[in-house]
């Protein structure tokens, strides 16, 4: 530069003095890259439910159509191969499962591996997704109208505009979630669904509460009985003060 425009060389140098660049070698701030990881969607690398006989005929049996769920021979192994979960210890006891994607917003977030022989763990979930919601069935719902919102997959499939909560942690807000109508299972002597009714009571939230005429413990068995649970639960909706006189007397049954 001083050899080509010596007029400019000097400004170059003034301009360096004056920030405090007074040596031949002075530090150039080393430029920063913002490199995002890129994210690959997740597929389900499985045959559909209807595919195979054992899980087809467990679906078919509960009149739930085997084309919406997967089929996995080896549910821990196969699991490992999207995010390691099982060790040695537990591929010891290595099972099919009927496995039930849970998506958010058109993105696969986890699953849900259901036994189909007797297992005192019916339900595995797995998540792809730390920070995603664990619902089953929101991307097919209108979030401003009533969200019915039940407690396991199968029984949504049940009741339209529905959802399923696969953690106790889920937060209906962040989900946009403003008319939500709480379905419980219809055991009346359980302690636990009793707690969980009795907050949303408190809370002043919509439940269903079943007539003490149903005998059936679920939404699933009620429909295989011939029940019409879109309209029971329609026509047993209650809140406030309506809903404790409803729970008390649903409880002594």
């Amino acid at each position: 530069m001083k050899t080509f425009d010596s007029v400019l060389h000097q400004e170059y140098c003034l301009e360096k003095y004056s920030a405090g660049f007074t040596g031949k070698n002075f530090p150039v701030e080393t430029p920063k890259f913002d490199f995002k990881q890129p994210k690959f969607k997740v597929r389900l690398n499985l045959p559909k439910a209807s595919e195979n006989e054992l899980s087809r005929q467990y679906l078919e049996k509960r009149k739930l159509n085997p084309d919406k769920f997967y089929y996995a021979e080896e549910f821990k192994q196969w699991t490992n191969t999207l995010v390691h979960t099982f060790d040695h210890k537990a591929l010891k006891y290595e099972e099919p499962r009927i496995v039930i994607p849970l998506y958010y917003k058109k993105e696969l977030i986890g699953f849900q591996g259901r036994a189909i022989h007797p297992n005192p763990i019916k339900y595995i979930t797995i998540m792809l997704d730390e920070d995603a919601p664990k619902i089953y069935g929101y991307d097919d719902v209108n979030v401003d109208a009533s969200v019915y919102i039940l407690e396991g997959p199968f029984d949504s499939t049940f009741i339209k505009n529905s959802v399923a909560m696969c953690g106790s942690d889920l937060n209906l807000i962040n989900l946009n979630i403003s008319h939500p109508v709480y379905v419980y299972d219809n055991e009346p002597r359980n302690k636990e669904i009793h707690a969980r009714m009795i907050s949303r009571i408190g809370a002043g939230d919509k439940l269903i509460i079943w007539p003490t005429t149903i005998n059936e413990k679920d939404v699933n068995e009620m429909y295989l009985s011939g029940h019409d649970v879109q309209s029971l639960v329609e026509s047993n909706t209650y809140s406030g003060l309506e809903a404790k006189l409803k729970f008390n007397e649903w409880k002594k049954v």
